[in-house]
């Protein structure tokens, strides 16, 4: 599990950033794309949600390894990372009701709505900091711990620099920092495959069924309410 995530929440969230890399970074250009053109935003913002939360198993693999040598980083680069990891979910969240805005009321009255609203408090703006200093502890202890060479744990450092909060855009920084993401972690989840068990092909068919079959069945459930 850790290796999958590793290989397929980078690119998730790089395909995501890339899918909105046309419009402008802030609030109100982002509800007027999702007004002209919902279904590719839409698709944008899932995919980088669902690229955050799948990440978590990976983070634990390499605070695992990481803590074969190093545990301080490796514990304060895990916690710190997938607390990280949740407060981008609930931005994930606010960014889906925003949008649901514009369906309503149109985009003119969203961003009203927004601007009024931005700066309300809520208990994961505590962890802003999480969000940004868990990759770079990460990327320190995998250094360290030689999980990562010194252009790879530069890579991964770089995701602290991914903009943070409620419907941000794709910036330089947005492209480097998913990029970075991928550079850093994919070969690593690679790896991870390559280094266990091989199963047998009935196995992994069996699996991908059974997926498939739950993730229908959770979808339906979920749209049911």
């Amino acid at each position: 599990m850790g290796g999958a995530s590793l290989v397929v929440g980078p690119l998730l969230v790089l395909t995501g950033v890339l899918l909105r890399l046309r419009f402008s970074f802030f609030f109100p250009a982002q509800l007027s794309a999702y007004e002209r053109h919902p279904h590719l935003m839409t698709a944008s913002y899932s995919l980088v949600a669902a690229g955050w939360v799948l990440l978590w198993p990976g983070v634990a693999l390499l605070a695992a390894r990481i803590g074969e040598r190093f545990r301080e980083p490796a514990v304060w680069g895990g916690v710190l990372t997938v607390l990280g990891l949740f407060a981008r979910a609930f931005h994930a969240g606010v960014d889906h009701a925003d949008f649901q805005l514009v369906t309503a009321g149109g985009a003119a009255s969203a961003a009203r709505t927004v601007s009024e609203t931005y700066g309300a408090f809520h208990v994961f703006s505590v962890l802003n900091a999480a969000i940004m200093g868990g990759w770079i502890l990460l990327a320190v202890g995998a250094y360290r711990a030689r999980v990562l060479g010194p252009l790879r744990a530069a890579a991964l450092g770089l995701v602290s620099g991914m903009p943070l909060g409620v419907l941000k855009g794709t910036t330089a920084w947005s492209v480097a920092a998913a990029a970075g993401l991928c550079v850093a972690l994919v070969p690593l989840g690679v790896a991870a495959w390559r280094a266990g068990p091989t199963p047998r092909a009935a196995t992994v068919v069996g699996r991908l069924v059974l997926v498939g079959v739950v993730g229908a069945a959770m979808f339906c459930f979920g749209q049911a309410g």
